[in-house]
């Protein structure tokens, strides 16, 4: 019966019986299909798996912070607590050199070895919704852009000068009672020619 019995890439009598028993049982699995056409996948995100970013350990709630980029470069801050975002929420104070409440990559920033007691400031409220901007403030279409021909000044909230009078007052009662605080806040940072960045202590 399993002589004239063939089974390609099979030799001998009982692997052709043993090939042939195992083709007609069934293995429970499905055959294989191949679709005509390209069965969109979603493709793999960790969008939802982002952990917070790291915050540098030098940069704790009361260090004195120097901005290298943006409009205020150059200036110390007072670094007040690390936002969810991995941004700094930092103020000058406004009173001492101008810097209002802001938040700044910490990747713009050096932190120095000065600190100063924040405990008695409360930024509870303050988060990265506090920063967003509302439909009023935004532009209108293209012709009012182009027929701008000044920038317009920025319109600060009551709520945001509130806010800015309250954190000041408890930054400058502890920046008065340090001596020279008020001076070395007010100042502001830059290289001479011969200063060799990487061998200063900041």
């Amino acid at each position: 019966m399993t002589a004239g019995l063939r089974v390609l890439g099979v030799a001998g009598p009982k692997k052709a019986i043993k090939a042939s028993s195992s083709s007609t049982t069934s293995t429970g699995k499905s055959a294989r299909y191949y679709p005509a056409d390209d069965v969109p996948r979603p493709k793999h995100s960790r969008a939802k798996k982002h952990n917070p970013p790291r915050v540098r350990p030098s940069l704790v709630p009361g260090t004195v912070c120097i901005l290298l980029s943006g409009r205020f470069r150059g200036k110390r801050v007072v670094c007040l607590k690390s936002l969810e975002s991995g941004l700094l929420l930092v103020t000058g104070p406004y009173k001492v050199n101008g810097v209002p409440l802001r938040r700044v990559n910490q990747a713009y920033v050096i932190g120095t070895s000065t600190r100063i007691d924040v405990s008695g400031v409360d930024v509870s409220y303050i988060d990265d919704s506090y920063f967003a901007r509302s439909s009023s403030e935004v532009e209108g279409g293209e012709e009012e852009f182009f027929e701008k021909d000044a920038a317009r000044a920025a319109i600060v909230s009551d709520k945001r000068r509130a806010d800015q009078k309250k954190v000041d007052a408890s930054i400058l009662k502890v920046v008065d009672a340090t001596p020279l605080m008020k001076n070395y806040l007010g100042s502001k940072f830059s290289l001479g020619k011969y200063d060799k960045p990487h061998k200063m202590v900041f």
